[in-house]
């Protein structure tokens, strides 16, 4: 098979296509970006290094990929897969097609996926959000601003009865949701069952008081058999949410807690713990963009996207695509970065802001991202002067004054709690 076997820039996708968007750098020894793209598209399909006597010209001309547009300036290029190249209800085969071996390929220096789009053979093999955005809202009876929420900190060490105090604490002050951090599971000094029974017992309490919804988002990732556990655990004691720290668990265990958890009633919250490892480096890995898409097919409610204004790495640009993906916002159809997927009825996602959050950034976070979003502020409530509540209050009243369209610091003129949170976290650097 030649390069130009794979190579053809006069093929147009169909839409039972796979297509991949690829920043690729060649190496010295290669001779151009086609082949750079020729040694990709051989590689995540049918080739291999060499002609070889098993290949048949029924097997290529049915299940060989095209690079149909190469960039050499800027070092894109596109490839088309045909949707036979892979098991559509696997998101594990397919990744290791597509995202996997060309990686370590000597042909290229830097390779990093920067978009995909799903055909409809594989969209329709996924349930997509159980909840998304509207279920959500409406589980919470909150329509008309972003949902706010704290993570217990520090995030280990305190025992179960002190973690659920913190919630408490939190839920009062007039959070919606608390969630566990991503490195709390099921520890000698805060058992998983005995925290669950704590925390959901002060949660019904501060619900008949304050006559809100409160969730508690508890982190049920382990191997899978116990997951599961976890999962009926919460969901038998009254929960309605669970986490899932999606990287670290793979794409075959969220695809198997996702359809565990189909016909019960809870929201899957996912953390997005070491993403960065693969998205951070600009010319390597994979976008954020292409995870958030995978994991709102595969099924998470809700998804870590990034701040912008917070302690995190992601530019506003990065966020905010992810954010319009998941959520089914309009995406600007000029972008050339984008490939544009038809989600058909698969629910959107909510996003989620978290990592270095406090009152004094609460609107300019607004203003970038809008208000379908779960806000969540860990040291940012904890770290109020006056402790959790009232950090807690000073968050809710920061949204507040955003939805009421009042200046920040006007609005704390004549609250309290908002105006000494201002005062501490003035001038904040990271």
């Amino acid at each position: 098979m030649k390069i130009m076997d794979y190579v053809n820039l006069d093929y147009t996708p169909t839409d039972k296509d796979l297509k991949l968007l690829y920043y690729v750098e060649k190496a010295e020894n290669t001779p151009s970006i086609a082949k750079a793209a020729e040694e990709i598209a051989k590689e995540s399909s049918i080739g291999t290094w060499t002609d070889i006597i098993t290949m048949s010209e029924d097997i290529a001309k049915r299940l060989k990929p095209s690079v149909y547009h190469i960039n050499e300036e800027e070092n894109i290029i596109k490839v088309a897969y045909n949707e036979d190249l892979f098991e559509a209800g696997n998101m594990s085969q397919i990744l290791s097609a597509v995202a996997g071996n060309i990686y370590g390929m000597k042909a290229i220096d830097n390779l990093r996926l920067i978009d995909l789009e799903f055909p409809k053979s594989i969209i329709n093999a996924y349930k997509g959000p159980k909840y998304g955005i509207d279920g959500i809202r409406k589980l919470l009876k909150v329509y008309d601003r972003p949902l706010i929420g704290t993570i217990v900190k520090p995030k280990v060490g305190l025992n179960e009865t002190q973690h659920a105090n913190v919630c408490g604490e939190a839920w009062a002050g007039g959070l919606d949701v608390v969630k566990d951090d991503e490195n709390l599971t099921s520890m000698k000094f805060n058992k998983f069952e005995t925290r669950i029974e704590e925390t959901i017992k002060i949660r019904n309490r501060i619900e008949g008081e304050t006559g809100e919804k409160k969730i508690y988002m508890p982190n049920i990732s382990a191997p899978m058999s116990e997951m599961k556990k976890r999962a009926d655990f919460v969901i038998n004691h009254g929960g309605e949410y669970v986490m899932v720290d999606v990287l670290t668990l793979g794409f075959s265990a969220i695809q198997e807690i996702r359809d565990y958890l189909d016909d019960k009633n809870v929201v899957i919250h996912a953390h997005r713990a070491m993403h960065a490892a693969i998205t951070r480096t600009p010319k390597h890995g994979m976008t954020m963009l292409s995870l958030a898409k995978i994991y709102r097919l595969i099924g998470m409610d809700q998804l870590h996207t990034g701040t912008v204004v917070g302690k995190m790495e992601g530019g506003e640009k990065e966020v905010v695509d992810c954010n319009k993906v998941i959520s089914n916002k309009i995406v600007d159809e000029e972008d050339y970065y984008m490939l544009h997927q038809d989600w058909g009825n698969i629910n959107p996602t909510l996003p989620v802001a978290s990592g270095g959050l406090y009152p004094n950034v609460v609107q300019k976070l607004l203003n970038i991202l809008g208000t379908d979003l779960v806000i969540q502020a860990g040291g940012g409530v904890h770290g109020h002067p006056d402790g959790t509540k009232v950090g807690a209050t000073a968050m809710r009243q920061a949204v507040q004054a955003y939805m009421d369209g009042v200046d920040l610091n006007d609005y704390a003129q004549s609250h309290s709690e908002l105006k000494e949170a201002l005062d501490k976290w003035q001038y904040i650097k990271y």
